[in-house]
């Protein structure tokens, strides 16, 4: 029996986008539309510089995918795509230092599926030959992690099904539909400009030095996943934005300052 209502459910769905990553093979991209549009998910985004071959996307697509293909969104680079999401899903088979823990596409859907009632949630998928990059993983603010037995090679499709799949019944049959929706978060964009400013802060103390690029990517890397966690609302990080530009004039400004600083924390 289904925990919340059809207009809660159709709404939910309605904040979903998978965002495939310079998918190498158009039939991918058909395939992925499928079984999104299974799932009640009408959004795609593609990130490629050129389009994609229609006819080869629409051959493994079936006739109402066909509108999703013909919808599908194109970017040239990944921050632009993801710019309106305050909630993005990296998926990764990869596990390394600079990974987060990774949770199975249950655990995950699990975390998201509150989130869809205010937040516009994108699942992003890597190319087929290397996956995300950490990069590209930055902007995310959640991990997931397909298990699988010693032999791991899952089409790309199959994952966006899985994760899909996960999702739906999340909505459908988990807590999600008996717990308080989350509030609007802030997009990436805003969080973005937020960890740029607090990058500018940082150097201007030499708490990250030019000198050792290695240990400067993992102190970013370690705010970013500190504040990812915490699931900012758009007040807050203009007010984190306040406290770095406040910090930055009054350095600039030392021993030169007049009496009242220009502080105005609810500018982006």
């Amino acid at each position: 029996m289904s925990l919340i209502s059809e207009s809660e459910l159709t709404q939910a769905l309605a904040n979903v986008a998978i965002v495939l990553v310079e998918p190498k093979y158009p039939e991918n991209i058909g395939a992925a539309a499928r079984v999104a549009m299974n799932c009640g998910i009408s959004r795609l985004i593609v990130v490629r510089d050129e389009a994609p071959d229609r006819e080869k996307m629409l051959k493994m697509a079936t006739h109402k995918a066909a509108e999703l293909i013909d919808r599908m969104e194109l970017f040239a680079d990944l921050e632009s795509a993801l710019a309106e999401f305050p909630v993005v899903v990296g998926t990764t088979a990869r596990q390394g230092r600079q990974r987060r823990p990774p949770n199975s596409p249950r655990v995950t859907m699990g975390k998201v599926a509150p989130l869809l009632a205010e937040n516009k949630t994108a699942l992003l998928f890597g190319p087929e030959h290397r996956g995300l990059t950490n990069d590209d993983l930055k902007f995310c603010r959640f991990t997931s992690t397909i298990p699988t037995a010693d032999f791991s090679s899952l089409n790309l499709a199959q994952a966006v099904g899985i994760h899909c799949y996960e999702l739906y019944h999340e909505l459908l049959y988990g807590q999600a539909g008996a717990t308080a929706f989350a509030p609007k978060q802030a997009t990436t964009v805003e969080m973005e400009g937020m960890y740029g400013h607090i990058e500018e802060a940082l150097r201007k103390i030499e708490f990250l030095k030019n000198t050792n690029h290695e240990q400067d990517d993992y102190w970013q890397n370690a705010v970013r996943k500190f504040l990812g966690r915490l699931g900012l609302q758009s007040r807050e990080v203009k007010i984190i934005r306040g406290f770095c530009r406040q910090f930055l004039w009054y350095e600039e400004n030392r021993g030169n300052r007049p009496e009242v600083p220009p502080t105005d924390i609810s500018s982006s």
